[in-house]
């Protein structure tokens, strides 16, 4: 199996499983070995109070990019750590999409960027995680 099937497949068996995405209203646009794309449609209840998209689904977003970006070598692999800013507000209507990217992996540890933009290309945040593998795979080989 090459880089890009097992990522695929690594995408479908998490996804199958990954309520907390799919009940927010992501959309897995893009997955290969070390790179992940989701979108989300911005809607009223995703808004705070002052009328914008709440930070904490923009960064819920990044982080399921990230979270599919650096599982898709079917090696389980969660979080250490992140770090976002928020550069710009998303509205209601708003097409939403974080493309995370691996900048670096070592041993089991990994780093990965993550752009939120929307349809205009405009960036809405930016995030730094950081990656630790862990026993275990997403689907048998």
């Amino acid at each position: 199996m090459d880089a890009k099937e097992r990522a695929q497949r690594s995408a479908a068996a998490m996804w199958s499983d990954d309520e907390a995405s799919q009940w927010l209203g992501m959309t897995l646009v893009f997955v290969d070995e070390g790179t992940a794309q989701i979108s989300l449609v911005v809607q009223k209840h995703h808004c705070n109070g002052l009328g914008i998209c709440h930070g904490g689904i923009t960064f819920s977003l990044a982080d399921s990019a990230f979270a599919f970006a650096c599982n898709s070598r079917n090696q389980s692999t969660v979080a250490q750590n992140n770090m976002i800013t928020y550069i710009a507000p998303a509205r209601v209507g708003d097409t939403l999409t974080a493309t995370a990217h691996e900048t670096s992996l070592s041993g089991r540890s990994g780093i990965y960027d993550v752009r939120v933009s929307n349809q205009e290309n405009t960036t809405i945040a930016e995030m730094r995680g950081l990656s630790r593998s862990i026993k275990g795979q997403l689907f048998e080989e």
